[in-house]
């Protein structure tokens, strides 16, 4: 049984058992993000032809192993064990890749009893970028009647051979000087968690970066056959132009890198951003030196996308605060959706389905919205998708049109292949307390090639209003003892069968906007909540 809860912190800080979950029979696709991933069905009403369901499901397997970095486990899946282990973690430490973003696609079947899976690879390289490619998972039925990955080097990559592999080459820069917006000197030695993100503002405003790439070379002689891919590229001026100025603020990064101390060692990133220009005062990840998750990652936003959600629905009138939209214990669209712990609240209003971050409610509404209007309203109205000019290589999100009726439910509540990171959710919270969306921007002087439309005011206020009851009777009361008009949604993403749940919040007080995830976090409340206590009780209100 997948779900998609939205749950508080459990009394005394226990930490809540996790759910039993099962496969139906039909779901036979799954993306296994940075960090976030979603177990999601194939259409799920296919007939009875068609590839062994079981096929499909050993490839979701092995894809989230990998991608989890559990490679003696993948390798077991395949019919090579010892040589796919190898492989494997040659291939993702001898590039540098992170953990590796696999989503695989419908399987088919290949005439002679064999299955084959494609998958989309997107694999990050630390400091430089993200290199994606496809390739195809063929799998057998084995003796026993179990289905195994039939192993070989092209599965990993249609390149990869006995004669050819793989080298990863990097082009070194001096050390970048930066300055936050009051002149101050930043550097990876004072604030750690910007050594990344400073490295990728070599080139100035027009995020030049590093640069590097990945060649594909014979085995024997180290000669290139072919670039595979590349990052960065030469600044668009020459010389010494001094400091890099940033938008950045010294006290605002220094507080939340030490908020960061509060996700106990696990994964996690946060953003904070000024409501009324976009303007980036703090960028943090952790572990400070990787990958920069916290504006390139990509991650099911769970339901701080509800944020969206509901303007999708208050903009065309689908709904009123106060209308009753019954919350039960479970709801079946393909595939049985639920709520935390099977809570229920009947009779409830939207508000408190929104404040309490009822799942089936809103799943509940997804006939108020056609199949494209939720992608078709975050980008029209918060920029979502749209191609955005940060100053650094940045994931701008995507919300595509549901396959089917339950994948469309899953992304009611941030799930399915609703996809987004920090940056994408403090800019959301920003867009929706003020009305209009201002590009985030880490420099001066980036492109803006952006259109969007303000909400009318009626929905900024309502949203603000159902934000500020998250905090005050909801979820979010994590944050309701600080100073200010704070408004919050939290959520939960699941990420896999074999992982746990990652925990989410965002937040607004005064003029700035904040977003935080944890991997496995578990719950939003309970992981992300206490990092953004931190922050917010460390800088003044502004």
């Amino acid at each position: 049984m997948n779900s998609y809860p939205d749950i508080r912190p459990a009394a005394g800080g226990r930490r809540p058992r996790r759910t039993a979950r099962t496969l139906t029979a039909v779901a036979a696709a799954v993306a296994v993000a940075a960090g976030g991933a979603y177990a999601a069905g194939l259409p799920p009403f296919d007939g009875a032809g068609g590839p062994d369901p079981q096929a499909a499901a050993a490839a979701r397997a092995f894809l989230a192993d990998w991608s989890a970095g559990r490679l003696p486990d993948a390798a077991a899946r395949t019919t090579r064990p010892d040589r796919a282990e190898q492989v494997l973690s040659s291939f993702t430490t001898g590039l540098d890749i992170e953990k590796p973003q696999l989503t695989a696609e419908e399987p088919r079947e290949t005439g002679d009893g064999a299955v084959t899976v494609p998958f989309t690879a997107r694999m990050p390289v630390t400091g430089l970028g993200t290199w994606t490619y496809t390739s195809q998972l063929p799998l057998r039925e084995q003796a026993d009647g179990a289905w195994k990955v039939d192993w070989r080097l092209s599965l990993v990559h249609p390149r990869l051979s006995d004669t050819e592999k793989f080298r990863l080459e990097r082009e070194k820069d001096k050390p970048v000087e930066a300055l936050d917006r009051d002149g101050d000197t930043l550097s990876g030695a004072t604030h750690p968690s910007l050594g990344p993100v400073l490295a990728r503002l070599a080139g100035g405003a027009d995020g030049a970066g590093p640069r590097g790439a990945v060649h594909l070379v014979d085995r024997a002689t180290g000669k290139v056959r072919r670039t595979e891919a590349s990052f960065g590229r030469k600044p668009a001026t020459k010389g010494d132009d001094g400091p890099v100025r940033t938008t950045l603020d010294a006290d605002w990064q220094a507080a939340a890198e030490r908020a960061l101390a509060e996700a106990d060692g696990r994964n996690a990133a946060l953003v904070a951003l000024r409501i009324d220009d976009g303007e980036i005062l703090a960028v943090a990840n952790a572990p400070a030196g990787g990958f920069n998750r916290a504006v390139s990652g990509t991650y099911a936003p769970g339901s701080t996308w509800k944020i969206v959600t509901t303007s999708a629905l208050l903009l065309k009138g689908a709904v009123a605060p106060d209308d009753v939209v019954d919350c039960p214990k479970y709801l079946t669209v393909g595939k049985r959706f639920q709520n935390v712990e099977s809570s229920e609240h009947p009779g409830a209003t939207f508000r408190k389905d929104f404040t309490e971050s009822c799942n089936t409610a809103f799943i509940g509404l997804r006939g108020k919205l056609g199949d494209g209007e939720l992608g078709e309203v975050a980008k029209k109205y918060f920029g979502v998708g749209q191609t955005w000019h940060v100053g650094v290589p940045s994931y701008d999100g995507s919300v595509p049109v549901p396959r089917d009726a339950t994948e469309k439910a899953a992304s009611m509540i941030g799930q399915g292949r609703v996809q987004a990171n920090p940056l994408i959710m403090a800019s959301v919270t920003a867009t929706a307390v003020s009305g209009t969306f201002h590009q985030p921007s880490l420099v001066a002087g980036t492109t803006d090639t952006t259109a969007t439309t303000p909400l009318p005011p009626r929905v900024v206020t309502q949203l603000r209003a159902l934000m500020r009851a998250t905090v005050t009777e909801g979820t979010a009361r994590v944050l309701s003892d600080l100073p200010g008009d704070i408004g919050a949604k939290t959520g939960t993403a699941e990420v896999s069968d074999e992982q746990e749940n990652n925990g989410w919040m965002v937040a607004h007080r005064g003029g700035v906007a904040v977003a935080c995830v944890v991997e496995e976090g578990v719950t939003g409340g309970g992981s992300a909540g206490p990092v953004l206590h931190s922050l917010l009780s460390a800088v003044p209100e502004s």
